[in-house]
């Protein structure tokens, strides 16, 4: 008796409560999709450490069997870190150490940055539906379209720079015609209030005080 309820119970469920177990996590998506991955950074330096433990592990079975060492043997090569800076130039050990320091800064920024990608959510979706993700240029493309009608301008007149919290958007106006920077503005907010994007960036807009000729 309990099967056949059970298996009723299987058939009168709609296929998107069947699906719901193997939808991918729609949050992970689009993380991954607006976030740089750290494979890079991490096959780097894997790597560095894999390379250098092998030829400590070269130059000590090198030792122990009575050889030359390849480049530098172990115990020399401690003994003159530990001697440092004796041995050595104060430039090349300032030059070791910016390098070494920089490598570092590169390592460290890497995991604690959080690594976003020049692309913009659409919140506007509805729920159930796919989520956007659109590329900053795309947006920055849109918006330059829109500021050239509101300050009626040519497309050279108008760059747009999109970054995550901030829309630049640097107009030149024709040598004769003023440009209202507050109309400009005013579009620029409204398309990105139509796009409603996350995270929502801040519009300023740039009026150049010198103007180009017009065709």
């Amino acid at each position: 008796m309990s099967s056949r309820v059970e298996a009723g119970d299987r058939r009168s469920r709609s296929p998107e409560d069947r699906d719901n177990g193997r939808r991918p996590d729609m949050r992970r998506v689009v993380y991954r999709e607006t976030h740089s991955t750290r494979a890079a950074v991490a096959i780097a330096a894997a790597v560095l450490v894999t390379v250098f433990a092998a030829y400590g592990l070269l130059e000590a079975a090198v030792h122990a069997i009575g050889q030359p060492a390849w480049l530098i043997e172990p115990q020399v090569a401690a003994q003159r870190i530990v001697a440092l800076p004796a041995g050595i130039t104060p430039l090349l050990l300032g030059a070791i150490g910016a390098v070494v320091a920089m490598v570092g800064l590169v390592f460290l920024l890497n995991g604690i940055l959080p690594g976003r990608r020049a692309r913009h959510l659409l919140s506007s979706h509805a729920p159930g539906r796919p989520a956007v993700v659109v590329d900053d240029e795309v947006i920055a493309s849109s918006l330059a379209r829109r500021a050239r009608l509101a300050a009626n301008v040519t497309p050279e007149q108008v760059m747009v720079v999109v970054s995550q919290r901030q829309v630049l958007v640097n107009v030149r106006p024709t040598s004769g015609v003023p440009v209202d920077e507050g109309t400009v503005l005013s579009a620029i907010q409204d398309e990105l209030d139509q796009m409603a994007l996350d995270p929502s960036p801040a519009a300023r807009v740039n009026v150049a005080p010198s103007g180009v000729v017009g065709a």
